[in-house]
């Protein structure tokens, strides 16, 4: 896990990963696969979580751009 869009592009750099993303419901940044899903299990059922995925090819700057950008245009996503 990562605590930052910069920390997650990192690991994305480090392990070979496509994506990077901002989990809201974890609270944590961290790097995947492109067709990879965040989330729990609960009961045997899968629950996903809220999360901003984005290319890890981007800058870290563009990455929270985009994140202002679409948080600003959808005010009450994240409250779920």
């Amino acid at each position: 896990m990562a605590g930052s869009w910069r920390e997650a592009k990192k690991a994305a750099e480090h392990e070979g990963l496509e994506h990077v993303y901002h989990d809201f419901d974890a609270g944590t940044y961290g790097a995947c696969r492109a067709d990879e899903r965040q989330g729990t299990f609960a009961r045997g059922v899968f629950r996903e979580h809220r999360c901003i995925h984005m290319p890890a090819s981007f800058t870290a700057e563009e990455m929270e751009e985009k994140e202002r950008k679409f948080l600003a245009e959808n005010p009450g996503w994240r409250e779920g």
